[in-house]
């Protein structure tokens, strides 16, 4: 964890912002894989981290703002966890290294909480994402999960705070890229034809092991790139297809990296994989030269949509003004998703407090398909962290549909469109920190153009 005082000044801010009022954080419990003793991999909730900085489960907390306290609510170990789990620090230990003075037996936030309300105070709490936060928000505050949309106010607070990445930040936020990039680069090395892709998993966990990391999302690899989340990896890589890779590294603290990459099965790519390859490289460079202060990111995403519609031109698949393609939707053919995200302590980062307000600042989000996949769209600020990763798919069924429905006809060359049936996608992926005059990539470098590519292979 951090320095106390970074958590001290993370809570003084939020106080600063919200005003008044009781502020409550749900912290993750554990959860069962198959029974209650064999649990899942543990992970605490990212916005809980930010604040107290205190990755163990069966822990809440408030921030009392009107009576500013801040107090964390738990349970000591017993005699059988400590038989189990070795000696620990006690929470009263572990709320100091944070700045905490104030803890409380776990049973206790419910009175807490009571009382407040008796006494006509707010009590804000965040949108949950779990079913244990559901039934205690249900439990302690009397609101039906259907009713639990969260404090506006608390979100767009811990937005505020949260979207811009401190110096601190962006040291650990680089190191989860670095080990990420060491994923992909060891994956594009080894893969071979014959292979499964199973064993190309098996080596980037390897490199996650072997850095102290874990996977900040779950792995796709894939020989069905056109997939979007591909997460089966039984299939067996043969000569001639493309093998897509999105996978990121998470270090102890939490935070993230998300990169993604494309290559050949074989040494070098067909003449038709790399005239295809070209064409995602441009919509990548032009984003990423796009990149700086006051920039809306929806800008950038239109950008690479335009560029998409120009190369898809060149390659006879489709026609028209690209302006217009891009306006009527057209090019969400073969690039269905958005450009990129945030990205810190989740890899997505806060979209569980909602991507409107993350990413569009309370504005409505558009209904197209395709464009409506875009998660951020807001000017670009220095300090946010976000990844750069157009694609390019041949999507047989979602191609057949629209030949069928007669759509963008004006647009698309569905005759033409037939020699790539099975193609597959392409997507490769970085991620940036927007700086004062421009951007910055952060951690390694992995290969990105036809060129580098086929020289690590």
């Amino acid at each position: 964890m951090f320095a106390k005082e970074t958590y001290v000044q993370r809570r003084a801010q939020l106080k600063k912002i919200m005003g008044s009022g009781v502020l409550l954080f749900l912290g993750n419990d554990e959860q069962g894989l198959h029974y209650e003793d064999n649990t899942f991999r543990y992970r605490q909730d990212s916005t809980f981290l930010y604040y107290f900085g205190l990755s163990f489960a069966g822990l809440s907390a408030i921030i009392d703002i009107d009576e500013d306290k801040d107090i964390i609510f738990g349970d000591e170990l017993t005699i059988d966890h400590i038989v189990w789990m070795g000696t620990q620090p006690t929470l009263k230990e572990k709320s100091e290294r944070v700045g905490i003075a104030e803890t409380r037996p776990y049973g206790e936030v419910v009175n807490y909480l009571h009382k407040a309300i008796q006494n006509g105070r707010t009590v804000h709490y965040l949108p949950p994402y779990r079913a244990e936060h559901k039934l205690k928000l249900m439990d302690w505050l009397g609101i039906p999960p259907a009713r639990q949309e969260g404090s506006v106010p608390f979100i767009r607070a811990v937005v505020a705070q949260r979207s811009y990445k401190s110096a601190e930040e962006i040291v650990e936020i680089e190191k989860a890229c670095d080990v990420t990039a060491d994923m992909h680069i060891t994956a594009m090395k080894v893969i071979r034809p014959e292979m499964y892709e199973y064993e190309v998993v098996a080596e980037m966990n390897r490199i996650a092991e072997m850095n102290n990391c874990q996977l900040s999302f779950a792995t796709i690899a894939t020989i069905n790139g056109q997939t979007l989340h591909n997460h089966y990896h039984g299939n067996k890589v043969k000569s001639g297809d493309l093998f897509l890779i999105d996978a990121g590294a998470e270090i102890e603290l939490g935070y993230a990296g998300d990169m993604s990459s494309t290559v050949p099965a074989d040494k070098t790519f067909t003449s038709k994989q790399r005239a295809v390859y070209e064409i995602q490289n441009a919509m990548h460079l032009a984003a990423v030269n796009a990149l700086r202060p006051g920039i809306p990111y929806m800008e950038v995403y239109e950008l690479t949509a335009r560029t998409l519609v120009e190369g898809m031109k060149g390659l006879g698949l489709m026609k028209g003004n690209a302006d217009d393609a891009v306006r009527e939707g057209a090019h969400a053919l073969f690039y269905p998703h958005g450009l990129g995200h945030m990205m810190g302590l989740d890899v997505h980062d806060m979209e569980n407090l909602g991507e409107i307000w993350v990413g569009y600042n309370g504005q409505p989000k558009s209904t197209q398909f395709g464009r409506k996949s875009q998660r951020l769209a807001i000017p670009l600020e220095p300090g946010f962290v976000l990844t750069v990763e157009p694609g390019v798919y041949f999507i047989p069924e979602l191609m057949d549909k629209w030949q069928a429905e007669k759509k963008f006809m004006d647009f698309v060359n569905y005759d033409k469109l037939k020699e790539y049936r099975t193609f597959g996608g392409i997507r490769n992926e970085e991620d940036y920190l927007i700086t004062a005059d421009g951007a910055r990539r952060l951690g390694k470098k992995i290969p990105l153009t036809p060129e580098e590519v086929e020289a690590l292979r």
